[in-house]
């Protein structure tokens, strides 16, 4: 048989196939969602019923969790709290039938912003500095560059643990403890090792008769870089942005042993929410949930750049 009529022998999956096929694939996503669905019921539970045993499926809403989330209280007095004014709001009179008033705003809206300024301001240095570097790599002939990118690779090999001593005392030295400044560098090198070898891949595709092409026409090695690979890495770039991006807004070992105040950022935060009593599980899961937001809207916006990330050098035309 030839050739060409093996290639057209390929046998299609059958409907039955195809049926089953999607029903466990609908089947993962349902049982993955699970837990997002979870955290979100019980960020809209009062606290005697996120605690209830056995769990409440069915209870009334409250949006007691967010209001004590972004609030700090203080128990008062019935008489006090009778003599107060009438509630400006619905967090305010949600706090006033637990006996308590507003004493101010809370810090989980300074620790979020961090978390945004580091996780984007990393992502952004990691993908820059690691498109150079993986232009170097795929384009120039440089010296042991399978043991340099080995070497770039090494970095992620070990748990932050590993290294957690050495660079606290070096933070410590240096004045980056409890800094923004400090976290983004940080998140930059170990997300630098990831970018280099996600983006060397994707420019490695790109054929260099275009930058040669555009070279001929009097454009500089820059020129040729900024206008011809660029555009063509597009989708690497985007989905190593969402690799690096996930990694630094989720990363908490890093975060819970170099910031403590004003650099802290919203994952060792969240945890020590605590009501009275103990935690305030509303308002955790009301903060886990206000912190997936923006990862998930990123991560919809380029989900064709993630899955092409992803599916890499799996199918070639």
């Amino acid at each position: 048989m030839s050739s060409a009529n093996t290639a057209h022998s390929v046998v299609e999956p059958s409907a039955r196939s195809k049926r089953i096929a999607a029903t466990l694939v609908i089947l993962y996503a349902v049982i993955t969602m699970i837990p997002l669905v979870w955290i979100f019921l019980t960020s809209i539970k009062s606290p005697p019923d996120s605690i209830s045993y056995p769990p409440k499926i069915l209870f009334t809403p409250s949006l007691e969790g967010y209001c004590n989330l972004f609030t700090t209280r203080t128990r008062q007095t019935p008489e006090y709290i009778a003599s107060l004014p009438p509630p400006e709001g619905m967090c305010d009179a949600v706090t006033r039938e637990r006996n308590m008033v507003i004493a101010g705003p809370s810090n989980f809206l300074p620790r979020f912003t961090n978390s945004l300024i580091i996780a984007f301001g990393s992502t952004f240095l990691a993908v820059g500095f690691g498109t150079l570097a993986a232009y170097g790599f795929s384009r120039f002939k440089v010296p042991l560059a399978d043991d340099l990118l080995f070497f770039i690779l090494s970095t992620r090999m070990m748990p932050p643990i590993a290294v957690a001593i050495p660079i606290y005392l070096m933070y410590r030295q240096l004045g980056l403890s409890d800094t923004a400044l400090g976290m983004m560098l940080l998140y930059t090198a170990v997300n630098v090792s990831l970018a280099v070898w996600l983006l060397k891949g994707f420019i490695d595709e790109i054929p260099r008769e275009y930058e040669e092409a555009a070279m001929i026409d009097g454009y500089s090695r820059l020129q040729a870089f900024r206008k011809v690979v660029l555009p063509q890495a597009t989708t690497g770039i985007a989905a190593t942005a969402i690799f690096c991006l996930i990694f630094a807004w989720n990363e908490y070992a890093f975060a819970s042993l170099l910031t403590s105040g004003s650099a802290q950022t919203a994952p060792p935060f969240i945890p020590t929410i605590i009501g009275e009593g103990g935690q305030d599980w509303p308002a955790v899961a009301a903060g886990t949930t206000i912190f997936l937001v923006p990862i998930l809207v990123f991560t919809i916006l380029l989900r064709k750049q993630l899955l092409r990330g992803i599916t890499f050098g799996a199918v070639r035309k």
